[in-house]
């Protein structure tokens, strides 16, 4: 029970630091496994307005989703199946990912935090909510191995390998949708793109580089420490 309490307290922080850094509004949503066969997901309200030790609800990975649960956490749960590596997935709606996503395009390894993406993220292409087993499904396989998935005019999907990566993954994503955006105002959509070797010396964690960036994301948090 302890373990779960704890977890609760991470999806709680994930969320708030996720609304603090303007990665979600009134909607988006993120969540924690807890084994093979369950998740705890966060309150089903604007993640900036949970507060500390507010209840979060256990749901399956192999079932309906319990009552009260909104209906796209569907795609945390066939995630969670699809990928056992996968310990934390957060569903945000990051401005430049929307804008870039909107553009039926996603950012390619032209710096630092794009190379944790390479070659680049794939793309849903279906601006419909994703309310169905049959889309979610679908979205799951679209993902494949990567970290994140932009959705066309419907914002971001992480997927890491805790929820603090699944965070920071949504930072990067975010930040690499404002670079690719940046190239194209400049014309420049085919010049800059990383080697593969310096993609993979690159899109390294050692150094404590994710844990720094979720301490600065979560910083200020009423459940921290």
């Amino acid at each position: 029970m302890s373990d779960l309490k704890e977890l609760a307290r991470r999806v709680r922080m994930a969320g708030r630091a996720l609304a603090r850094h303007g990665m979600v509004h009134a909607y988006g949503h993120c969540s924690a496994r807890i084994d093979a066969d369950t998740f705890l997901v966060s309150p089903p309200r604007p993640l900036g307005m949970v507060t500390a030790g507010e209840e979060c609800a256990v749901a399956s990975v192999h079932g309906p989703l319990p009552e009260g649960v909104l209906g796209e956490v569907r795609i945390h749960r066939d995630i969670y199946s699809r990928r056992p590596d996968v310990q934390g997935v957060v569903r945000s709606t990051p401005p430049k990912a929307m804008t870039l996503g909107a553009m039926r395009r996603t950012p390619k390894a032209r710096y630092g935090y794009g190379a944790y993406f390479a070659p680049q993220p794939p793309l849903w292409d279906d601006p419909k909510l994703l309310r169905s087993d049959e889309l979610t499904d679908r979205l799951a396989a679209t993902l494949g191995n990567a970290g994140a998935i932009f959705m066309r005019g419907n914002g971001l999907v992480t997927a890491g390998s805790s929820i603090e990566e699944a965070v920071v993954l949504t930072w990067y994503a975010e930040d690499a949708a404002r670079v690719e955006l940046e190239f194209l105002t400049a014309g420049m959509d085919d010049v800059g793109i990383m080697s593969d070797e310096d993609i993979k010396s690159r899109a390294t964690w050692a150094g404590r580089i994710r844990e720094r960036m979720w301490d600065y994301l979560t910083d200020g948090d009423p459940e921290g420490g």
